[in-house]
């Protein structure tokens, strides 16, 4: 059996940073990956990589040949090889990254505890090797999250149906495309391939569109999206699923009043979400707990309930974005190297986007949030259309969304609809982290033409 310093299980991008760092420092350092294919974590091959090439792709298919399917399939079979490029050379390079290291050592298989401090690795069956174990003083887990697949009748290895991680392997581009679930995943997707020409229809669950978004923020993207030939049904309780002789039907009823409806579609993207990857690691060998919802338990440095174990990224539940498992990597650098201050609840607000066209991103509170709260407040609003560069980009839909704290003046929320809201987002957030007044952005001198400019404007009212 091998004895390592630290064993990290799972490929993710926090596991790969922390790898680094501690072969840096002399550590010797095991690197477990069950999937070559999934070399570099969920994020570069089958989430916010692939997904935000597709939608840039998709935007400019939509802009050069809209409504015609033809054309813009054909596109869509190019920006599907360019993604595959991209991708490869990403997981490429973060696998040359980590094996240059001669403190590291990375194993292809699949890891499971045996007790506290020892895994037993079963190697990729294309190895013809034997399982082995290895142990470790250090052991951090980074196994990710999977889709959840809903227990619905006829869903299980229908060949028209797909989940994020598959869809875009599909070269065949659909006429019409299903979707169960309005979340992140389901609108950008959504997004993606309306853009290129699909016809896309939404079943969502709930009787509320994007439930946690600011209510009016939420509508204007219901607006937007049916203009983009996206139909979204609400209160939609998929009962089963029905292959044709060339797609798929669902059948679902609506929850309101009970009406039955069947809903044809040649392919069917499941985003009803994603779940921590737990399965076959035997933590219970290792003592670790496990909430409810299946996520490893941890502590505000990211500790299990065994010490020395530890997990980052989204193995441990909660919000599941990328950035968040590169923060769990700097909490644990600390932990172990640093000052030991850092925590999971020093990171709060923590902004979030979903990639739609034109995006939208948010963090703090909504109006709704902030008035059932008791906060005195006052709430400004300023259409895109107001910002002379959402002109010159011809995206003009969309809305600017603020709400300040008026006894404090400072900024508890806030919502953008609109271009570069992903990257305008932090441009809030980095003023509600460092404690500033509304009034810094209203007087901050940004560069013209530029969306950030629309921030003077949207803070012009406090």
């Amino acid at each position: 059996m091998k004895q390592y310093d630290a064993i990290i299980i799972g490929f993710g991008k926090g596991g790969k940073l922390l790898a680094t760092e501690l072969a840096n420092r002399n550590w010797k350092v095991a690197v477990i990956e069950r999937s070559p294919e999934m070399y570099g974590g969920t994020c570069i091959n089958a989430g916010c990589i692939p997904t935000k090439t597709m939608i840039t792709e998709s935007e400019f298919a939509e802009r050069v040949y809209q409504n015609d399917y033809n054309k813009q399939s054909k596109l869509y079979a190019l920006a599907l090889k360019r993604k595959d490029k991209l991708v490869t050379f990403l997981r490429e390079k973060n696998v040359e990254n980590l094996t240059r290291n001669p403190n590291i050592t990375l194993y292809d298989g699949t890891a499971s505890f045996i007790c506290p401090d020892t895994v037993k690795v079963i190697p990729s069956p294309e190895k013809e090797e034997a399982a082995f174990e290895l142990s470790a003083k250090e052991i951090f887990i980074n196994t990710g999250s999977t889709p959840i697949l809903p227990a619905i009748d006829g869903l299980k290895n229908n060949r028209y149906v797909y989940t994020s991680e598959t869809l875009l392997h599909a070269d065949i581009l659909p006429h019409h495309l299903l979707i169960i679930g309005s979340g992140a995943i389901g609108l950008e997707f959504a997004t993606m391939y309306a853009g290129f020409g699909s016809k896309v229809t939404i079943l969502e669950a709930g009787k509320r569109f994007l439930p946690k978004a600011d209510r009016e923020i939420a509508e204007y993207i219901l607006e937007s999206l049916k203009r983009k030939n996206i139909e979204v049904r609400l209160n939609a309780r998929i009962q089963s699923l029905h292959d044709t002789t060339d797609g798929i039907t669902a059948a679902y009823t609506d929850a309101s009043d009970g009406t039955p409806y069947f809903l044809e579609g040649d392919a069917l993207l499941v985003a009803t979400g994603r779940k921590p990857m737990i399965e076959n690691l035997n933590l219970e060998k290792a003592g670790i707990q496990v909430n409810a919802q299946g996520a490893i338990v941890v502590d505000e440095q990211l500790r299990t309930s065994v010490p020395h174990i530890w997990a980052l990224g989204d193995v441990k539940g909660g919000e599941m974005y990328d950035y968040l498992s590169i923060d769990d990597f700097r909490i644990i650098r600390d932990t172990l190297f640093g000052k030991k201050e850092r925590s999971t609840e020093d990171r709060y607000p923590v902004p979030y986007a979903i990639f739609t066209d034109p995006p939208m991103a948010h963090i703090g509170l909504t109006e709704e949030e902030a008035m059932k709260r008791g906060y005195p407040i006052k709430v400004s609003r300023l259409p895109a259309s107001a910002i002379p560069r959402a002109r010159t980009l011809q995206n003009m839909d969309g809305m600017l969304k603020a709400i300040v704290n008026t006894d404090t003046e400072k900024i508890i929320g806030c919502s953008l609809f609109c271009a570069d809201a992903p990257e305008l987002i932090n441009l809030v957030a980095f003023a509600m982290k460092t404690g500033q007044k509304s009034s810094a952005l209203r007087n901050f001198i940004f560069t013209h033409p530029s969306m950030s400019e629309g921030l003077n404007g949207l803070f012009k009212a406090f």
